[in-house]
């Protein structure tokens, strides 16, 4: 295991024209393009020449919402990355998938080829899915635990599957016509409550043993996963001291667990809203949300309350805590619930939760010049709140581009971001050991 970088690690999120639910509705947002590589891939490769870590693209598997006012440019995350590996040369490229609506050796063999047509730089962000149920059988969505249950054993099974193959297992023997010696290649036969796998993978051992394995849990349960599993945390909080609060429990759980806390990278979330002063970031950030469809961002806020009833409350208005569930009944993204009743403990108003919503979904939103943009992820930096960030542009062509051209080149003059790529695999960037 390497020292701990001197530098942030820095994803950003791709995939669509920007996280902002209003963003689309800017003249040049690209919208038109959203389902072209080419569109995605001038993302990437503004990224890559800043020389990020990873690109990063989420998933989801139902629309939210009855009306669709907001695009859903959710094109299958590996499909896209398996372009993009052919249009980048060093970045990382991270992709979501469920553990709840999808088989591990699926899984598996999806992100090993990503592994092998990106030369080591492929990482899964695994998800367990909080909603979709109904385009999967319809079955009721399994409990909150039980799905976290089945994820610790579908982790178990890919990487069983991946290291079916020795590192030794090609022979590729012309003359004897031996391709790959059979007594390297094992079956795992796995047999565990939730799966049964027998394996061995039907692809040859990936370039990183295992592509990097990157979580996103806020809930006990998905914090407890992480510390177990995951070699990329994403922390989703508002504000230093609960951020500082998850990294060092994160940390800690890994310690715990036996692992080496340098093992695991916990990268804070950061919407960036920028502008030439803070007038101009703050004008900006009217401007978006003036954009919004508020009933839609009300949908979305209700989902993310237990799916209460907002319909009748006035924008301006600060909820009642006792609208909300109990939170010992939410079955669904538990971390959020808690999230936004805090905000709403805090006497955060209905718009104020739209807005947040709509923006990042819930995590911090930046709003402020270049300079204040690049101390502030530096006082997260410096503070052992964060290993680095995953940045979640509200607009690809606007505040994407602001960041890569301007607040990551001041990073960098400063020290706390590479401006070189010293290795080739996603493992090598963020400094993590071959399994």
């Amino acid at each position: 295991m390497t020292g701990k970088p001197r530098h942030m690690h820095l994803f950003l999120v791709i995939g669509n024209v920007g996280q902002h639910h209003g963003a689309w509705r800017e003249p040049d947002s690209g919208i038109e393009l959203a389902d072209s590589i080419d569109f995605h891939a001038e993302v990437a490769q503004r990224a890559e020449a800043a020389k990020l870590d990873a690109v990063f693209i989420a998933d989801h598997l139902a629309m939210l919402g009855r009306e669709a006012h907001a695009p859903a440019q959710h094109l299958e995350p590996v499909t896209v990355l398996s372009a993009l590996s052919m249009r980048t040369e060093s970045i990382g490229l991270v992709g979501s998938a469920s553990t709840t609506f999808n088989e591990p050796f699926n899984v598996a063999r999806q992100f090993a080829s990503l592994d092998h047509l990106s030369r080591g730089r492929a990482g899964w962000n695994i998800v367990t899915s909080a909603f979709g149920e109904e385009n999967f059988g319809s079955d009721p969505l399994p409990s909150h635990a039980s799905r976290y249950e089945r994820a610790g054993e579908f982790v178990e099974v890919t990487k069983a599957l991946w290291r079916s193959w020795d590192a030794d297992a090609l022979a590729v023997d012309r003359d004897s016509g031996v391709y790959a010696r059979s007594e390297r290649v094992h079956p795992i036969n796995f047999q565990g409550e939730h799966l049964t796998v027998s394996g061995p993978l039907n692809i040859p051992r990936p370039p990183q043993v295992h592509p990097v394995l990157v979580q996103a849990g806020t809930s006990a349960d998905g914090m407890a996963f992480a510390s177990r599993h995951a070699e990329v945390v994403f922390s989703a909080h508002q504000g230093l001291p609960m951020a500082k609060r998850y990294y060092d429990e994160i940390k800690n759980g890994a310690k715990r667990l036996g692992r080496d806390p340098d093992s695991i990278k916990v990268l804070f979330g950061l919407s960036p809203i920028l502008g030439d002063t803070q007038k101009d970031a703050e004008e900006r950030q009217r401007a978006l949300a003036g954009l919004l469809n508020i009933d839609y961002a009300k949908q979305l806020v209700a989902f993310q309350l237990g799916g209460i009833d907002l319909t009748n409350y006035d924008l301006d208005e600060k909820l009642p805590l006792d609208v909300l569930p109990d939170p010992t009944t939410i079955n669904r993204r538990q971390g959020r619930f808690d999230l936004y009743r805090q905000l709403i403990e805090d006497g955060e108003t209905l718009r104020r939760l739209t807005e947040v919503e709509a923006t990042a979904a819930g995590l911090q939103v930046a709003v402020g010049d270049v300079e204040r943009m690049a101390n502030e992820m530096i006082t997260y930096f410096e503070a052992a709140a964060a290993d680095g960030f995953i940045l979640i542009p509200p607009s690809q062509r606007v505040d994407g581009r602001r960041l890569l051209s301007e607040v990551i080149p001041l990073l960098q003059e400063r020290g706390y971001a590479r401006a070189t790529y010293q290795g080739t695999t996603l493992r090598e960037h963020l400094g993590l050991a071959r399994p």
